[in-house]
């Protein structure tokens, strides 16, 4: 509906351009504004799910297979607590994992962006059968752009099978987010995580929860995995971020 709004407009001014017209009818018209509804965080309800149907996932010959449960665990994890885009996931490469600090990207100014995981989560890690050794997730052999396409409709189908409906690659990047705020982590700090170019962007995700969170937003977004042993190192400003100085 954009685009054919934005041809007759080009058509148009054309015409008046060229003086087939007098003027140009579309001058004092402004094109349609489309504002992104924000997706909603997993609760600790649903993420439970998710990770107790990763355990029942088959493989491709429609039987439980550990090594695939075991790589998608994995992979869900990593979505969950980094705060990745499901493209980062799927590129990344064992050599930006040290230790407990997973590298991000590297900022404008030249200083690096860490985000510190649990160790359960770097051990499930360390412990995934690799699809190349180059990556973790990915084989190197086809485009990026089709195993992230792979990768998404294994999510799909995850999500179908644990009956969250509206599941979505990007809610663990959201999820990722809200716990970060909710622990009261500054949103300065979770943009900077989050690799956004505006804190307005990362505002989005208080928009899900309300700008000031209750107490029942907080029990059921907060933690969404448990209650302690899940949330990232730290605590206040330095939940789950590093940068190397």
């Amino acid at each position: 509906m954009a685009s054919t709004f934005l041809q007759k407009e080009d058509s148009r001014r054309a015409l008046s351009t060229r003086r087939w017209i007098d003027e140009d009818p579309t001058a004092a018209m402004q094109g349609p504004k489309y504002r992104q509804q924000p997706t909603l965080p997993f609760t600790r309800e649903e993420m439970e799910t998710i990770l107790a149907t990763v355990e029942r996932y088959p493989d491709k010959s429609g039987r439980f297979g550990l090594t695939n449960s075991v790589r998608l665990r994995a992979f869900v994890l990593l979505l969950r607590y980094s705060g990745m885009r499901i493209g980062d996931a799927v590129s990344l490469r064992p050599e930006r994992l040290d230790g407990s600090r997973l590298f991000l990207f590297t900022q404008k100014t030249g200083v690096p962006v860490y985000v510190l995981l649990p160790v359960f989560v770097t051990d499930a890690l360390r412990s995934v059968p690799r699809l190349s050794e180059r990556h973790f997730f990915w084989t190197g052999e086809s485009s990026l752009h089709t195993a992230i396409g792979t990768w998404q409709r294994t999510l799909r189908n995850l999500f179908k099978l644990a009956g969250v409906p509206e599941g979505h690659a990007h809610r663990f990047r959201d999820t990722f987010a809200t716990e970060l705020l909710l622990s009261g982590v500054p949103i300065e700090q979770v943009s900077m995580l989050l690799g956004h170019s505006s804190i307005r962007i990362t505002e989005t995700h208080l928009q899900a929860v309300g700008s000031r969170p209750s107490a029942a937003a907080r029990r059921e977004f907060g933690a969404s995995v448990g209650a302690r042993s899940d949330r990232p190192h730290g605590s206040g400003q330095d939940a789950g971020i590093r940068r190397q100085e």
